[in-house]
């Protein structure tokens, strides 16, 4: 087998990937050594990895090899280069979840579900990317493993709390990137670096452990192309008995309808849900990308979804799983936490069985008028955040109207509260050069329509890469 030039072989899209090893004329073992080459030159600036296991990785890419070699694939991602946010469970390493408290621990014994789903169809785990503390906030930054920082300006930062997989999948450091959202995750990221993520419908790809923020935590992919999702999204929906809330088996193939255009569909666009403070230049950049789906066939109309800010009753949830996720700690131990996290626990302890009771039936009352949105509309097009990346190491910008990481994330915390899928891609550039990301949201289990749609916005309006940004 014979390697391409370094760069495009780290930038090529798992999709084309398989198909280069089917033909012979790649190699995954080349490829996992581009990859782990490209993570060596280009990592340090930006801090993504937390963890690399370059044995383990040259091992299994040596395995996927000789099996395409004699035709005989394990799966649908064999020998493609892939990285597991550390907060999910990786059978013989050590789960760090940004935390000091993990200094000791030892290596799991088993995979997280969709950590097992893409080991079976022979991913390659090049490593483990960086996560805030817990995954409590929606920037990376964190007490064990320091700031994470923005490829396309190091000063910024890339968002979170799965930003070292977000610029992992802008740096070419591996094609596939697992990632959780609880309030945008993995969409604040995707939309701060340039890159796609989608949160599925809540359910749809098992988590396990169980998640102290309960159904608000999702798991899903982070990619450079919708495609490459759409075939993460085939391996890890599968069943998983660990997880009592996972939907039954969608035998959907997600790359099925991606060609299919948006043609007839009805979109809304609102650029503010009537309630959020918007940054003029994103919002200007978001309004043309919306436009750009009236070229395509689509109806699109401006229209609010009908809901006011929900930040008070999804911050009960969020606080209040902030506070069971550390209340077993000592004061000692707390010390050595993030104060951000210390500080919204605290907040979380003191509500009352009323209060929490409350935010639950705002919680049902937000499902039940997105429910009725979607009657009119197929799809909900908004930013996917207020501002662009601001600086690094903060978890708001300075000076801000506000203290939490929840101010400026408006548009992804209400789609954990109602469980819709929502996507995050590209749209576009400040004319200070950082990205900016438009959000796709369905109806519940309208994963695949979410995704056609976000395939007809990138083939019209295809994403850059910053391959010059870092040291490429």
């Amino acid at each position: 087998m014979t390697i391409l030039d370094e760069t495009d072989a780290c930038y090529l899209p798992a999709t084309q990937l398989v198909d280069l090893y089917q033909r012979k004329t790649l190699s995954p073992v080349e490829v996992t050594k581009d990859v782990l080459a490209r993570i060596s030159t280009v990592n340090e600036p930006v801090n993504a990895f937390v963890q690399i296991d370059e044995e383990a990785a040259l091992t299994e890419a040596r395995k996927s090899e000789a099996r395409w070699m004699v035709g005989e694939p394990c799966g649908f991602v064999d020998g493609v280069p892939a990285t597991i946010k550390d907060l999910l469970l990786t059978k013989g390493s050590v789960t760090g979840r940004g935390s000091k408290t993990s200094i000791g621990a030892e290596p799991e014994t088993e995979d997280a579900p969709s950590v097992e789903n893409l080991r079976k169809h022979g991913a390659i785990f090049i490593g483990r990317t960086a996560t805030p503390e817990f995954g409590w906030k929606g920037v990376t930054d964190s007490p064990l493993t320091g700031v994470t920082r923005n490829p396309w300006d190091i000063t910024k930062t890339p968002g979170g709390s799965s930003g070292g997989a977000a610029v992992a999948a802008a740096l070419g450091m591996g094609a596939l990137h697992i990632g959780t959202d609880g309030g945008g995750s993995v969409r604040i990221p995707a939309g701060f670096t340039g890159v796609f993520a989608l949160k599925p419908t809540a359910g749809r790809i098992g988590v396990y452990p169980p998640s102290f923020f309960g159904t608000l935590s999702h798991v899903g992919p982070i990619t450079r192309t919708v495609e490459d999702a759409a075939m993460m999204m085939n391996v890890m929906n599968q069943p998983d008995p660990r997880d009592w809330f996972q939907l039954p088996l969608d035998p959907w193939d997600y790359r099925t309808e991606l060609d299919l255009g948006v043609r007839h569909l009805r979109m809304a666009f609102s650029s503010d849900l009537g309630f959020a403070e918007v940054d003029s230049e994103v919002a200007e950049i978001v309004a043309d990308a919306a436009k750009v789906f009236e070229e395509l066939g689509a109806t699109l109309e401006t229209q609010d979804p009908g809901f006011t800010d929900p930040i008070e009753y999804f911050e009960k949830h969020w606080y209040w799983g902030c506070h069971q996720m550390i209340s077993s700690y000592s004061d000692d131990v707390r010390a050595e936490l993030d104060p951000g996290l210390v500080e919204v626990a605290e907040i979380g302890a003191g509500y009352s069985l009323a209060e929490y009771s409350q935010a639950i039936h705002d919680r049902v009352e937000l499902g039940y008028t997105m429910n009725a949105f979607h009657t009119d509309f197929d799809l909900l097009l908004t930013p996917a955040l207020a501002i662009p990346a601001f600086e690094a190491g903060l978890e708001v910008p300075d000076p801000a109207p506000g203290k939490r990481w929840t101010e400026w994330t408006p548009f992804t915390y209400p789609f954990n509260l109602t469980g819709q899928p929502a996507a995050v891609v590209p749209c576009g550039f400040t004319k200070g050069g950082l990205p900016v990301g438009l959000q796709i949201v369905g109806p519940r289990y309208a994963d695949p329509l979410v995704m056609r749609v976000a395939a007809a916005f990138e083939q019209a309006c295809p994403f850059e890469m910053p391959k010059a940004s870092i040291g490429a």
